[in-house]
């Protein structure tokens, strides 16, 4: 009876490694109706608008993961954080593949400016509304998570921006 090769990670492995799908959380950083995003520098994106975010650790959750990322990028505060997307972002040119879950959340209190905590990685936080994101992704200048949500465009982000513009 033939037994299957050593699992990919196994120190006798023959079989060729093959790369993981990796976990990252978008966070969509609503201020008004105005959703914060910055420009990548540094790593694979580099020149493109971007959701504060970044890959979940080990038995982390969601939301936690998410206050994390904002606080580690931005040095701000967020609630009312909650799950509003997921996309499957497989980046065969770069040789990554992403599952991108999507939170939304707002700053805790209006009167505070994000900071740029990580200028090797961001050239900065600015706040765009919906339509501009929009055009921003027609024009090319987006990562490509952020594309994948702007694309599909998610009911529940919808209504929520459209209710702030109502107010």
């Amino acid at each position: 009876m033939s037994r299957d090769p050593p699992a990919p990670f196994h120190p006798t492995a023959t079989r060729r490694v093959r790369g993981s799908v990796r976990v990252g959380v978008g966070v969509i950083v609503c201020q008004g109706h105005k959703i914060y995003a910055g420009l990548r520098k540094g790593s694979h994106g580099t020149g493109k608008l971007a959701l504060p975010g970044g890959h979940l650790e080990l038995y982390e959750s969601w939301e936690d993961c998410a206050i994390r990322e904002v606080m580690e990028e931005m040095n701000v505060h967020i609630s009312g954080v909650r799950f509003v997307h997921v996309c499957n972002n497989p980046m065969p040119d770069e040789e990554k593949h992403n599952v991108t879950i999507f939170m939304m959340a707002r700053i805790n209190d209006d009167a505070i400016a994000p900071v740029n905590t990580e200028p090797e990685k961001c050239e900065g936080w600015n706040l765009y509304s919906w339509n501009e994101l929009r055009e921003m992704m027609d024009a090319d200048k987006v990562f490509s998570p952020l594309e994948c949500l702007v694309r599909e465009a998610p009911a529940a982000l919808l209504e929520f921006l459209h209710k702030v513009n109502s107010r």
